[in-house]
């Protein structure tokens, strides 16, 4: 007998809470195995395909291409056979085929004992009935739940039920990563708290109550507490004049994690920033001559990268990051280098693993295979994410300086202009020579203007002067 069940959007990673549904890529009737992709989603980090962990047939979508829904909201219902080959569990006489923790947050592996509920649900389109995520527990609990449903099915008059389970362990939905480290920070455990969001999400007011709670009571902070009543918002006033016609466009997805991320750079990073001008004729030359003499070509952006990761060497307090919590400065012994690339979907981040550890070639290469990938799409969320110092090349805009926005949580920015012959007094003539501006935004906490100033001052001697990096190779 075929069980239905449920799967849910799962935990994507990186403390994202959300997804937007941008192509379906299963319909109603069809058959899926284990662990095939049956939905594209966009994060505000990347595109993901997200694979089922169950196979059987599909019965039910929930959302529409465009629909954004959060971390354990259903996605598909799927109804599952009976596999011949499976030992029958005790009670119920059946094993629901698995496959493991395909993504972070779910999957079929053994789960610790679960509460079940039985609740009403309407069947979906076509007769089919809806399932719920129900997985393997302890027997008693899966042939109370049999029971349960099989006596509502028989009720004169009872519409199709399916069996759904509270599942306080695996993943919370939490609003944002500076929530979930206030609750690791005070010893609260998320999963006692209900949160008072949307489908459950905790929000920061939820943690504060449970924290005010939990001091008043005198017990410890991990106790369960419940959640605090919220009084609705009052509703905003109506936009008039002008702007009432304009076109308003949602901060969601990779625009509103952008958006996210410069903001709380501007509000936590007391940044500075120091610029100079570049004579770049020698470098253009040595990468002529790189070319010239056979093998893959050298990129100009992995030539750069290499004279920052060499500048870090020398300069290690810029490779760091700020812990107010310790009011410590993080110093990080790896440099994983972010470059800043433009796609159709907006502005993006990947990161060069160990940067400090490859060569012109390799960094070309690298840089390469994630910019394809940024520009189609299939970044995945560990290429976007913990990067200790950016390089951003805004030359290719056609601009000379900028005051770039720290990568938070980075503690530096190197800006690249572009490249254009100039008037430049070369050898005590006045001569044309392909002239650069490079700028540091740089967080002031971790280091004072003469750090700065000589970490900027030996990446533009390496500019004019490509032998001085011969000293670090």
């Amino acid at each position: 007998m075929a069980q239905v069940l449920e799967f849910k959007l799962p935990d994507l990673g990186e403390g994202l809470t959300e997804a937007e549904i941008v192509r379906w890529l299963v319909e109603v009737g069809d058959v899926v195995a284990v662990d095939q992709p049956v939905v594209e989603v966009e994060t505000a980090k990347a595109l993901v395909d997200v694979p089922c962990p169950y196979g059987g047939v599909v019965t039910a979508r929930f959302g529409e291409e465009g629909t954004e829904l959060p971390v354990g909201a259903p996605l598909i219902t799927v109804a599952v056979g009976a596999p011949a080959s499976a030992a029958p569990t005790e009670d119920t006489g059946a094993k629901t085929e698995g496959s493991g923790n395909v993504l972070v947050g779910y999957g079929t592996s053994e789960a610790p004992a679960r509460r079940r509920r039985v609740r009403p649900a309407q069947p979906p389109a076509g007769g089919a009935a809806n399932g719920t995520g129900a997985r393997k527990g302890p027997a008693a609990d899966e042939a109370s739940a049999a029971r349960e449903v099989s006596a509502a099915r028989e009720m004169p008059g009872a519409r199709e039920v399916t069996a759904t389970r509270e599942v306080p362990e695996g993943p919370v939905p939490v609003i944002s990563p500076l929530v979930r480290r206030l609750a690791r920070e005070n010893g609260l455990d998320l999963r006692e708290l209900t949160g008072s969001g949307p489908e459950g999400l905790i929000l920061r007011a939820d943690v504060e109550y449970a924290l005010r709670a939990a001091t008043a009571q005198g017990r410890t902070a991990s106790a369960p507490t419940a959640a605090p009543e919220t009084t609705p918002l009052p509703a905003a006033p109506a936009v008039t004049g002008p702007a009432a016609g304009g076109i308003r466009t949602p901060l969601k997805g990779i625009r509103g994690a952008v958006a996210d991320k410069l903001s709380r750079s501007r509000r936590e990073i007391p940044d500075a920033t120091c610029w100079v001008d570049a004579d770049a004729t020698e470098l253009m030359r040595a990468r002529a001559a790189m070319n010239a003499a056979g093998g893959p070509k050298i990129s100009l952006l992995a030539l750069l990268a290499r004279i920052c990761t060499a500048a870090l060497a020398r300069y290690p307090e810029l490779n760091s990051t700020v812990d107010m919590a310790a009011r410590e400065v993080v110093q990080l012994d790896q440099v994983h280098l972010g470059f800043a690339a433009q796609t159709e979907r907006g502005l993006v981040v990947p990161v060069v693993r160990d940067a400090h550890a490859r060569d012109a070639e390799s960094l070309t290469a690298e840089f390469a295979r994630l910019t394809e990938a940024a520009r189609t799409g299939t970044l995945t969320p560990g290429e976007l994410t913990g990067g200790t110092f950016t390089l951003n090349n805004y030359g290719v805009f056609g601009v000379d300086g900028s005051t770039p926005i720290i990568n938070h949580p980075e503690a530096a920015m190197l800006g690249v202009g572009r490249i254009i012959p100039k008037p430049w007094v070369h050898e005590g003539e006045l001569a044309v020579r392909q002239v650069v501006q490079l700028s540091l935004t740089f967080d002031h906490r971790v280091c004072d203007g003469g750090t700065a100033g000589g970490f900027l001052r030996y990446v533009a001697d390496c500019v004019e002067q490509p032998a001085v990096l011969l000293r670090t190779l």
